[in-house]
């Protein structure tokens, strides 16, 4: 009998993690895999259209659970997802990330008896204040089978007490991000938006602790108007967050556009002169893309990009992000291998199908 795994998921980096995930599920034997989509991204361009640009298979559940407060959503969710189990009585769940879904799929998972499976275990920020580091401390510390992306990942583990169960397989975006290369068009990307390539920085600000303060917002909104003096700033918004930005003032040279799609957004993050982001995936996307970064945030997880020299903390601080994009363009440091070599869903997929074959030993 085949091991079946059902795998939730909601935001952006979860669908982008789970592509490659799912595909490698699909022509493996002795596993099947099915989809819940939570819908903590809602609107067409944070969802379907990635959904349909990654080649994700349409979702068996879609909760439709929408915005909400922290606790509201995680408790509709709940709730939810308690019924979908207890229907599909899946052996494993996968959950991604750190989000209000990788959560809720953990503990409904967990309190039920089912294997919890988290993948991009062991990061940590070191900053209880920010929501997603919550969810993925209580997510580590509840699932049985951890996938850590890197060694550093792993000894944080280990430091919290998280002795088994452990493995260190790379990251599943690396795969993600190799299939996607191959498919998309820059130049007719950048012709559209009418840029030449490294004459722009790609920007993107999302999460809450940026977007919700609107002294940080105010304040990296004129960190990009500085250095839109010297190249235009390409930012799409999201829905959410398009009018929180306009409130602030959008400054001459920073161009907001529509959300777009994942293609879209590495053509855009490949050809610019450096990214300006929250994201922690946007972060790992153009490390392993070569192109410099400015982390608009306090902290990263992916600690490694800032160490080799190709990433850069710039806080909220207007001064600090136009000081650290002057550093970006300058001489680029070396550029050694970190978080795998594209095979990561392989990995999971082994150890998947090595964890089941054992407990149905024993």
């Amino acid at each position: 009998m085949p091991l079946k795994t059902l795998t939730v998921v909601g935001a952006r980096p979860e669908f982008v993690q789970t592509a490659p995930l799912a595909r490698e599920i699909a022509r493996r034997d002795g596993i099947t895999g099915g989809l819940i989509h939570t819908g903590q991204h809602y609107d067409y361009e944070m969802s379907e259209l990635f959904f349909s640009q990654l080649q994700l298979p349409e979702p068996q559940y879609h909760l439709g659970i929408g915005s909400a407060s922290h606790g509201v959503q995680t408790g509709r969710m709940l709730a939810e997802l308690d019924r979908v189990y207890l229907t599909e009585q899946p052996e494993v769940v996968i959950t991604h990330g750190d989000t209000n879904s990788t959560l809720a799929a953990a503990l409904s998972a967990a309190k039920l008896g089912i294997t919890v499976a988290h993948v991009e275990a062991g990061l940590r920020s070191w900053n209880r204040a920010m929501p997603e580091e919550l969810n993925r401390v209580v997510t580590d510390h509840v699932a049985d089978l951890l996938f850590a992306p890197s060694d550093t990942a792993k000894e944080n583990l280990r430091n919290e007490g998280i002795t088994s169960g452990i493995f260190m397989v790379g990251d599943l975006m690396r795969d993600s991000l190799d299939w996607t290369m191959r498919t998309i068009d820059a130049p007719e990307t950048l012709r559209r938006h009418g840029l030449r390539p490294g004459e722009y920085f790609f920007a993107t600000i999302h999460r809450a602790e940026n977007t919700n303060d609107p002294a940080r917002l105010a304040a990296i909104i004129s960190g990009l108007r500085l250095v839109a003096r010297t190249h235009p700033v390409v930012l799409p918004a999201h829905p959410r967050t398009r009018p929180l930005i306009r409130n602030t003032g959008v400054p001459p040279g920073v161009r907001l556009i529509d959300p777009v799609g994942h293609s879209e957004a590495l053509a855009l993050a490949q050809q610019a002169a450096a990214v300006l982001t929250d994201s922690g995936g946007l972060q790992k996307e153009v490390y392993w893309l070569e192109t410099p970064c400015v982390t608009l945030r306090d902290e990263t997880e992916w600690v490694e990009t800032v160490s080799v020299g190709w990433n850069r903390l710039a806080k909220a601080d207007p001064r600090s992000i136009e000081i650290a994009v002057k550093e970006a363009l300058g001489p680029r440091p070396a550029h050694p291998d970190l978080y795998g070599d594209g095979n990561t869903a392989g990995r999971i997929v082994d150890c998947l199908l090595q964890h089941a074959g054992e407990r149905r030993r024993g």
